[in-house]
Protein backbone atom coordinates (compact mmCIF):
# COMPACT_ATOMS: atom_id res chain seq x y z
CA UNK A 1 0.00 0.00 0.00
CA UNK A 2 1.33 3.34 -0.95
CA UNK A 3 1.31 6.02 2.09
CA UNK A 4 -1.83 7.73 0.88
CA UNK A 5 -3.95 4.74 0.48
CA UNK A 6 -2.66 3.73 4.09
CA UNK A 7 -4.39 6.98 5.43
CA UNK A 8 -7.43 6.96 3.67
CA UNK A 9 -8.12 3.25 5.12
CA UNK A 10 -7.25 4.42 8.75
CA UNK A 11 -9.65 7.07 7.91
CA UNK A 12 -12.55 4.47 7.57
CA UNK A 13 -11.93 2.27 10.11
CA UNK A 14 -14.71 3.24 13.00
CA UNK A 15 -13.09 5.12 16.21
CA UNK A 16 -12.79 3.04 19.13
CA UNK A 17 -14.59 5.67 21.50
CA UNK A 18 -17.78 4.92 22.63
CA UNK A 19 -17.61 1.69 21.28
CA UNK A 20 -19.02 -2.00 22.42
CA UNK A 21 -16.86 -4.47 21.68
CA UNK A 22 -17.23 -6.60 24.94
CA UNK A 23 -20.65 -8.13 23.08
CA UNK A 24 -18.57 -9.60 20.28
CA UNK A 25 -16.20 -11.19 22.41
CA UNK A 26 -18.33 -12.16 25.67
CA UNK A 27 -19.60 -16.67 25.65
CA UNK A 28 -22.84 -16.79 24.83
CA UNK A 29 -24.32 -18.99 27.36
CA UNK A 30 -22.83 -19.95 30.94
CA UNK A 31 -20.19 -22.86 31.40
CA UNK A 32 -18.20 -24.28 34.03
CA UNK A 33 -14.67 -24.32 34.21
CA UNK A 34 -12.92 -27.75 33.56
CA UNK A 35 -9.34 -28.28 34.75
CA UNK A 36 -6.73 -28.30 32.72
CA UNK A 37 -2.80 -28.65 32.81
CA UNK A 38 -0.68 -24.89 33.57
CA UNK A 39 2.73 -25.44 32.40
CA UNK A 40 3.89 -22.18 32.90
CA UNK A 41 3.02 -21.62 36.64
CA UNK A 42 5.12 -21.70 39.70
CA UNK A 43 3.99 -24.16 42.79
CA UNK A 44 0.39 -25.59 43.26
CA UNK A 45 -1.51 -22.99 45.42
CA UNK A 46 -4.19 -24.88 47.77
CA UNK A 47 -7.43 -25.51 46.27
CA UNK A 48 -10.07 -23.99 48.36
CA UNK A 49 -13.45 -25.26 48.34
CA UNK A 50 -15.23 -21.78 46.87
CA UNK A 51 -17.32 -21.21 43.96
CA UNK A 52 -16.73 -18.20 42.00
CA UNK A 53 -18.11 -16.26 38.96
CA UNK A 54 -16.30 -14.25 35.89
CA UNK A 55 -18.07 -12.03 34.15
CA UNK A 56 -17.10 -12.70 30.62
CA UNK A 57 -15.67 -9.40 28.97
CA UNK A 58 -13.36 -11.06 26.85
CA UNK A 59 -11.59 -13.17 29.14
CA UNK A 60 -8.56 -14.60 28.90
CA UNK A 61 -8.13 -18.86 28.83
CA UNK A 62 -5.17 -18.04 31.29
CA UNK A 63 -6.69 -15.88 33.87
CA UNK A 64 -9.71 -18.98 34.12
CA UNK A 65 -6.44 -21.19 34.61
CA UNK A 66 -5.18 -19.52 37.44
CA UNK A 67 -8.84 -19.07 39.48
CA UNK A 68 -9.23 -22.99 38.44
CA UNK A 69 -6.08 -24.24 40.28
CA UNK A 70 -7.32 -22.04 43.47
CA UNK A 71 -11.34 -22.62 43.61
CA UNK A 72 -12.91 -25.71 43.58
CA UNK A 73 -15.69 -24.08 40.82
CA UNK A 74 -15.10 -21.26 38.27
CA UNK A 75 -18.41 -20.45 36.49
CA UNK A 76 -18.18 -18.22 33.50
CA UNK A 77 -20.94 -15.84 33.00
CA UNK A 78 -21.95 -14.21 29.77
CA UNK A 79 -21.82 -10.04 29.95
CA UNK A 80 -25.46 -9.64 29.50
CA UNK A 81 -26.61 -11.88 32.60
CA UNK A 82 -29.11 -11.23 35.07
CA UNK A 83 -27.51 -10.47 38.29
CA UNK A 84 -30.57 -12.44 39.81
CA UNK A 85 -29.85 -15.76 37.63
CA UNK A 86 -25.34 -15.16 39.09
CA UNK A 87 -26.18 -14.95 42.14
CA UNK A 88 -28.26 -18.45 42.05
CA UNK A 89 -25.01 -20.08 41.95
CA UNK A 90 -24.41 -19.07 45.37
CA UNK A 91 -20.79 -17.43 44.47
CA UNK A 92 -18.31 -16.53 46.82
CA UNK A 93 -16.67 -14.15 44.35
CA UNK A 94 -16.77 -12.34 41.30
CA UNK A 95 -14.73 -11.20 38.82
CA UNK A 96 -14.99 -8.95 36.47
CA UNK A 97 -12.50 -9.69 33.42
CA UNK A 98 -10.42 -8.24 30.98
CA UNK A 99 -11.70 -7.26 27.53
CA UNK A 100 -11.34 -4.32 24.65
CA UNK A 101 -12.37 -1.33 24.24
CA UNK A 102 -14.02 1.79 25.81
CA UNK A 103 -15.59 0.54 29.16
CA UNK A 104 -17.93 3.99 29.36
CA UNK A 105 -19.38 1.88 26.52
CA UNK A 106 -20.36 -1.14 28.29
CA UNK A 107 -23.08 0.32 30.82
CA UNK A 108 -24.80 -3.32 31.24
CA UNK A 109 -21.82 -4.44 33.16
CA UNK A 110 -21.60 -1.20 34.85
CA UNK A 111 -25.13 -1.76 35.80
CA UNK A 112 -24.66 -4.80 37.19
CA UNK A 113 -21.46 -4.08 39.56
CA UNK A 114 -23.66 -1.34 40.32
CA UNK A 115 -26.16 -3.43 41.80
CA UNK A 116 -23.39 -5.61 43.42
CA UNK A 117 -22.02 -3.37 44.79
CA UNK A 118 -25.21 -1.80 46.12
CA UNK A 119 -26.05 -5.60 47.48
CA UNK A 120 -22.46 -5.36 49.20
CA UNK A 121 -23.45 -1.87 50.87
CA UNK A 122 -26.17 -2.89 52.41
CA UNK A 123 -25.03 -6.10 53.82
CA UNK A 124 -27.27 -8.12 51.40
CA UNK A 125 -24.65 -9.97 49.60
CA UNK A 126 -21.74 -11.18 51.14
CA UNK A 127 -18.83 -12.30 48.62
CA UNK A 128 -15.36 -10.75 46.89
CA UNK A 129 -15.12 -8.78 44.11
CA UNK A 130 -11.98 -8.57 41.62
CA UNK A 131 -11.55 -6.71 38.51
CA UNK A 132 -9.18 -7.38 35.93
CA UNK A 133 -7.97 -4.34 33.08
CA UNK A 134 -11.58 -3.47 31.62
CA UNK A 135 -13.28 -4.66 34.64
CA UNK A 136 -11.02 -2.55 36.90
CA UNK A 137 -11.82 -0.15 34.88
CA UNK A 138 -15.81 -0.69 35.06
CA UNK A 139 -15.51 -1.49 38.86
CA UNK A 140 -14.46 1.93 39.43
CA UNK A 141 -16.83 3.50 36.92
CA UNK A 142 -19.66 1.75 38.89
CA UNK A 143 -17.92 3.36 42.14
CA UNK A 144 -18.07 7.13 40.66
CA UNK A 145 -14.92 7.64 38.43
CA UNK A 146 -14.68 8.46 34.77
CA UNK A 147 -12.34 6.80 32.16
CA UNK A 148 -10.04 8.65 30.33
CA UNK A 149 -8.72 7.28 26.81
CA UNK A 150 -4.16 7.43 27.04
CA UNK A 151 -3.04 9.46 24.03
CA UNK A 152 -0.88 6.49 24.02
CA UNK A 153 -1.99 2.87 24.87
CA UNK A 154 -0.42 0.61 27.26
CA UNK A 155 0.66 -2.78 25.12
CA UNK A 156 3.08 -5.53 25.34
CA UNK A 157 5.60 -6.64 28.57
CA UNK A 158 7.57 -5.40 30.57
CA UNK A 159 5.61 -2.12 31.97
CA UNK A 160 7.23 -1.86 35.58
CA UNK A 161 4.38 -1.82 38.22
CA UNK A 162 4.90 -0.34 41.75
CA UNK A 163 2.83 -2.20 44.55
CA UNK A 164 2.66 1.30 46.85
CA UNK A 165 2.25 -0.90 50.36
CA UNK A 166 5.29 -2.85 49.56
CA UNK A 167 7.05 -0.80 47.34
CA UNK A 168 7.52 -4.19 45.35
CA UNK A 169 8.24 -3.77 41.35
CA UNK A 170 6.48 -6.26 39.56
CA UNK A 171 7.28 -6.40 35.38
CA UNK A 172 3.62 -6.56 33.80
CA UNK A 173 2.05 -7.17 30.72
CA UNK A 174 -0.58 -4.59 29.81
CA UNK A 175 -3.28 -4.25 27.05
CA UNK A 176 -5.41 -1.28 27.13
CA UNK A 177 -5.78 2.26 25.93
CA UNK A 178 -8.50 3.44 28.80
CA UNK A 179 -7.74 4.46 32.57
CA UNK A 180 -9.67 5.37 35.53
CA UNK A 181 -8.30 7.54 38.68
CA UNK A 182 -9.94 5.61 41.45
CA UNK A 183 -7.63 7.95 44.12
CA UNK A 184 -10.14 11.04 43.04
CA UNK A 185 -13.39 8.70 44.68
CA UNK A 186 -14.44 9.11 48.04
CA UNK A 187 -13.37 5.43 49.63
CA UNK A 188 -11.31 3.88 46.78
CA UNK A 189 -7.69 3.68 47.63
CA UNK A 190 -4.64 3.99 44.94
CA UNK A 191 -2.66 0.23 45.40
CA UNK A 192 -0.38 0.43 42.24
CA UNK A 193 1.45 2.65 39.92
CA UNK A 194 2.75 2.50 36.56
CA UNK A 195 6.34 3.65 36.58
CA UNK A 196 6.68 4.71 32.85
CA UNK A 197 4.43 7.47 33.25
CA UNK A 198 2.84 7.43 36.34
CA UNK A 199 -1.26 6.36 35.54
CA UNK A 200 -3.07 4.60 38.38
CA UNK A 201 -2.86 0.56 38.02
CA UNK A 202 -4.78 -0.73 41.05
CA UNK A 203 -7.12 -0.13 43.38
CA UNK A 204 -9.32 -0.98 46.59
CA UNK A 205 -11.62 -0.22 48.57
CA UNK A 206 -11.24 0.83 52.01
CA UNK A 207 -14.53 -0.86 53.37
CA UNK A 208 -16.15 -3.52 50.92
CA UNK A 209 -14.47 -6.34 49.45
CA UNK A 210 -13.25 -5.13 46.20
CA UNK A 211 -10.02 -4.65 44.57
CA UNK A 212 -8.71 -4.53 41.08
CA UNK A 213 -5.22 -4.36 38.90
CA UNK A 214 -5.36 -2.51 35.03
CA UNK A 215 -2.49 -4.82 34.35
CA UNK A 216 -2.52 -8.76 33.48
CA UNK A 217 -1.80 -10.97 36.57
CA UNK A 218 -2.01 -13.97 34.51
CA UNK A 219 0.75 -12.79 31.40
CA UNK A 220 4.21 -13.84 32.86
CA UNK A 221 6.80 -11.38 31.25
CA UNK A 222 8.63 -10.86 34.80
CA UNK A 223 8.08 -13.95 34.42
CA UNK A 224 5.31 -14.81 37.16
CA UNK A 225 5.56 -11.46 39.29
CA UNK A 226 2.12 -10.55 39.24
CA UNK A 227 0.30 -13.79 39.55
CA UNK A 228 0.24 -13.35 43.61
CA UNK A 229 -2.64 -11.17 42.87
CA UNK A 230 -4.83 -13.98 42.46
CA UNK A 231 -3.90 -15.33 45.72
CA UNK A 232 -5.18 -11.80 47.28
CA UNK A 233 -8.54 -12.70 45.93
CA UNK A 234 -7.83 -16.27 47.92
CA UNK A 235 -7.32 -14.22 50.85
CA UNK A 236 -10.38 -11.62 50.31
CA UNK A 237 -12.72 -14.33 49.89
CA UNK A 238 -11.43 -15.44 53.56
CA UNK A 239 -11.71 -12.34 55.32
CA UNK A 240 -15.29 -11.75 53.13
CA UNK A 241 -16.43 -14.43 54.82
CA UNK A 242 -15.11 -13.72 58.31
CA UNK A 243 -17.00 -10.62 57.65
CA UNK A 244 -13.73 -8.65 58.60
CA UNK A 245 -12.96 -7.13 55.61
CA UNK A 246 -13.47 -3.57 57.03
CA UNK A 247 -15.33 -1.33 59.43
CA UNK A 248 -16.15 1.77 58.52
CA UNK A 249 -15.04 4.07 60.72
CA UNK A 250 -16.72 7.07 62.50
CA UNK A 251 -16.69 10.48 61.04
Amino acid sequence: FSRKKLRAKLKKFPDINGRDLVKYVSCRQIYEVKDRPEKFSPGKPKKESYTVGVIDCGVKRSILSHLKRRFRRVVVFPAHTPLKRILSFRLDGLVFSNGPGDPQAVTYVIALAKQVISLLEKKQLNLALMGICLGHQILAIALGAAAEKLRFGHHGGNHPVKELASGRIDITAQNHNFIVWPQKIRNLELTHLNLYDKTPEGMRHKYLPIFSVQFHPEAGPGPFDAQYIFDRFTQQIHKTKKKDYGKKKRH
